[in-house]
């Protein structure tokens, strides 16, 4: 099977009377993510779940991904994503309902872009 690569990136925040929450939690819920390879020898294309509550990102599915990133007030996010002994790194933005970035797979020579949108 070629290298599974996942970068995503998503959070929370929004600020509630009487409330302090943090101002990424305007991005929680839960995301798909549209992963393409731009250069190497990965599989094309892929779109995975994620969740993000309290600015904290994770996986949304049942397959055995390992995620962990943050998503900052202002959108910026950073990803790590792993299974196995496969694993990629992503950073970008989310802005609104959507988001944009890039990944890099070192052990399998592998980066290209990612796509975000909010579903929930």
């Amino acid at each position: 099977m070629k290298h599974l690569l996942i970068a995503a990136a998503v959070a929370t925040g929004t600020i509630a009377a009487f409330t302090t929450e943090s101002p990424a939690a305007s991005y929680d819920g839960a995301w798909s993510v549209l992963i393409v390879t731009q250069q190497g020898q990965c599989d094309r294309a892929y779109r995975y779940p994620l969740t993000i509550r309290d600015g904290v990102v994770s996986y949304g599915g049942n397959a055995g991904f390992s995620v962990s990133g943050q998503v900052e007030g202002t959108g910026a996010v950073k990803v790590s994503v792993s299974r196995g002994n496969q694993g990629a790194d992503g950073t970008g933005k989310l802005s609104g309902k959507f988001g944009t970035g890039t990944w890099k797979a070192p052990a399998g020579g592998c980066s290209g872009t990612w796509k975000a949108e909010k579903r929930g």
